[in-house]
């Protein structure tokens, strides 16, 4: 809220500011005696990216040049890699960058004074109506289901004149479950094809569902469906901040106009063209962090709690009053987790010690989330 010593020199920020909520990131666990501490906060990659970026990162020198606007030289490399035209690539920082664009191009406030209306499930990311509401645009918020997963059918009928985006979350941060080839298709065709239909896939990397969702397949078909990824999940480079959507052209001669110029820098776009010239190293290290997902939720799951389907690298546990309590015993053992008051817990899957410790914890935890 803006403080009234503010108010009273005179300085107002636009009044949306007042309504929206403040993006809380995942903090380093605090230090505790005898205990590593680890950070199961903020859905990073626990591991460092390959050793060919880290030494690309460090021979870079061209620091007092402005790096390519277009990003050309990743497009370039994306676009054999996904088997898509380089022009239908725009970057942006992270997916969420790349969001933002979107947003800024296709939603906001017209010039009769009413907004736009986006459409996501919630919970969902947490950066979506902070973004939304900043654009200009209003939030329709459609509840997820019991199991987390994203109510598709209610979302359909919540279209109105308004409605101008609609974010799908797979698999959804923070409950986990990601949708299906068969129900997202049904559900493009169920609105209207004038309406922006963004799938965001930060975790994609993740998904082992057979059945999931591939969104750069549904964007080949359907010309209003833009695809969100990232490099900073399973690459391992959240720190440089380098995303991208793909779309038709139709949507990206909009999307260029709407980017912030020299958003990836010359050495987020190395590393990311070097992570993908090395591809396989990238999914050798996705695949033992899914492992340790399953090893995770197998052991939850034979204490008896309950889970959603985990296809990121995250688990969800529903404590609902309880999280807040769960969060700070789980800082009284060096974890750092990230909680949503009166919700739910998400937790990061990190090193095998902190997933071991993790699971002692909720061994020990008396309030558990049961099973139905």
């Amino acid at each position: 809220m803006t403080s009234p010593e503010t108010r009273a020199g005179g300085i107002i920020p636009r009044p949306v500011l007042d309504r929206l909520p403040r993006y809380a990131a995942g903090k380093p666990a605090a230090a505790v005696s005898g205990l590593a501490s680890y950070k199961l906060s903020s859905n990073e990659n626990p591991l460092p990216p390959i050793p060919a970026v880290l030494e690309a990162i460090a021979s870079q020198t061209d620091f007092n040049r402005y790096p390519d606007p277009l990003s050309s030289k990743l497009r370039t490399a994306l676009a054999e890699f996904l088997g898509v035209p380089a022009e239908d690539i725009v970057t942006g920082a992270g997916s969420l960058g790349a969001l933002n664009q979107i947003l800024a191009a296709f939603a906001g406030q017209n010039e009769d004074g009413k907004a736009d209306e986006v459409i996501y499930a919630w919970r969902s990311f947490e950066a979506y109506p902070i973004s939304v509401g900043l654009a200009g645009a209003e939030s329709v918020r459609i509840p997820v289901t019991t199991d987390g997963r994203h109510d598709l059918e209610a979302m359909a009928a919540a279209v109105s004149a308004r409605t101008k985006v609609i974010l799908l979350c797979t698999p959804n941060n923070p409950t986990g479950p990601a949708l299906t080839a068969a129900e997202t298709e049904a559900f493009i065709q169920s609105v209207p094809a004038d309406v922006v239909v963004v799938i965001d896939e930060a975790y994609q990397e993740f998904v082992r569902a057979e059945d999931a969702v591939d969104g750069i397949d549904l964007y080949r078909k359907y010309p209003n469906v833009v695809v969100l990824r990232t490099f900073s999940k399973a690459h391992g480079l959240a720190g440089l901040r380098v995303g991208y959507s793909v779309s038709h052209p139709e949507l990206t001669q909009y999307l260029r106009v709407a980017a912030t110029p020299f958003a990836v820098s010359q050495i987020a776009e190395k590393a990311a063209i070097i992570s993908l010239e090395n591809h396989a190293q990238v999914v050798e290290r996705v695949q033992k962090l899914v492992a340790e997902r399953v090893r995770v939720t197998t052991g939850l799951r034979q204490l008896g709690w309950a889970v959603p389907d985990a296809q990121g690298n995250f688990v969800w546990l529903a404590l609902g009053a309880e999280s807040a309590a769960f969060a700070e015993m789980a800082g009284s053992r060096a974890l750092s987790v990230r909680a949503f008051a009166g919700e739910g817990v998400r937790v990061s899957i990190g090193e095998p010690e902190a997933n071991t410790r993790f699971l002692q914890l909720c061994a020990d935890y008396t309030k558990a989330p049961a099973t139905s």
